[in-house]
């Protein structure tokens, strides 16, 4: 799908852009002819986005002398079960104040005035716990999230909520994605915050060099889930951003689902594990199964994803067995 979208001329603000899906969206901006002087990130520890004022600051600090043409919202507080588990209160509050001061002061700062756009990326745990698979945007409102995740997932959703408000009342252009589980290199393997993927790539690669006989997965297995390389999700939120100009919700996915079983005995494969598998069934499994449909994708931006399953696996097995060793890689 062709666009007229004038990239290399706009200023642009991606929050989350120094993590994992973040520096590979900016890596996709670069190649789209972005000058590193158009790109600001904002770091943690010099803005809070969770205070107003640091989200008023980041506004007027960006860019000195000129305005932020787009802003994309990665940035967010988030972990697997036992982290959400753990910090819902934190999750909640974290995610809901970054974008409600976000969306608020680039309404204050003139987004609407300079035809400027907010991209906002939600997350599937935004879907009621037992949505019919495939999931489709439609089901978005019928029924409550997963609870493991939900004071997370409903944050991210109010967000959206947010920007089709104030798309109705000032006009705001504003898009709402939501990406299915991502993986890749450069991912999160921190052994307390990391996902699903990270996490058993971490836990078959150390049990191999210490020679295990065995490794303990939680729950049955019996969920499944879908999973999306991370190059192809920060293709789909540029071509979200290119073409969209409202909030309608828009699945970002590989249109597959795979259980929980079958992911740990592949990664097992694919890291050369030889021992076996045990299964804690004292542990949650999460929302039962996980699939998009993602033909609104499709259909509206022109999309699909593009690397295979197995193949971004071993690139995500390679990098960590390269760089699990390396002080700044988050491992």
């Amino acid at each position: 799908m062709a666009t007229t979208f004038d990239w290399p001329s706009k200023r642009i603000i991606v929050t989350g852009g120094a993590g994992f899906l973040g520096q590979r969206l900016l890596a996709a901006l670069r190649g789209r002819g972005v000058p590193d002087g158009h790109l600001f990130v904002p770091l943690q520890q010099d803005f809070d986005l969770t205070e107003k004022d640091a989200c008023t600051r980041l506004y007027q600090r960006a860019f000195p002398g000129h305005k932020a043409d787009v802003i994309i919202h990665l940035a967010a507080e988030v972990g697997g079960i036992g982290a959400n588990l753990k910090n819902p209160g934190r999750y909640f509050y974290a995610n809901m104040a970054m974008a409600l001061h976000l969306i608020e002061q680039a309404r204050v700062d003139g987004l609407v005035e300079r035809g400027g756009k907010f991209v906002q990326v939600g997350t599937i745990c935004a879907y009621p716990k037992f949505t019919p698979v495939p999931f489709r945007e439609e089901e978005l409102w019928n029924g409550y999230p997963e609870e493991t995740n939900a004071p997370y997932g409903v944050a991210k959703k109010a967000a959206w909520q947010m920007l089709d408000a104030y798309k109705l009342q000032y006009g705001m252009h504003g898009v709402y994605l939501l990406p299915v589980n991502l993986y890749g290199p450069n991912d999160n393997f921190h052994l307390e915050s990391s996902h699903v993927i990270p996490a058993l790539i971490r836990k078959c690669v150390e049990a191999k060099d210490r020679g295990d006989s065995k490794i303990v997965c939680w729950g049955t297995g019996s969920a499944s889930r879908e999973f999306l390389f991370v190059d192809d999700a920060a293709e789909g939120i540029l071509r979200a951003a290119e073409v969209m100009e409202e909030p309608t919700p828009i699945n970002l996915g590989a249109s597959f689902e795979i259980t929980i079983k079958d992911l740990v005995e592949l990664i097992v494969r694919l890291t050369g594990f030889k021992g076996g598998i045990e299964w804690d069934a004292t542990k949650p499994d999460g929302q039962p199964r996980r699939c998009l449909d993602t033909s609104r994708a499709k259909k509206l931006l022109g999309w699909q994803a593009g690397v295979g399953f197995e193949e971004g696996l071993r690139r995500t097995i390679d990098w960590f067995e390269r760089h699990r060793h390396d002080p700044n890689a988050r491992v």
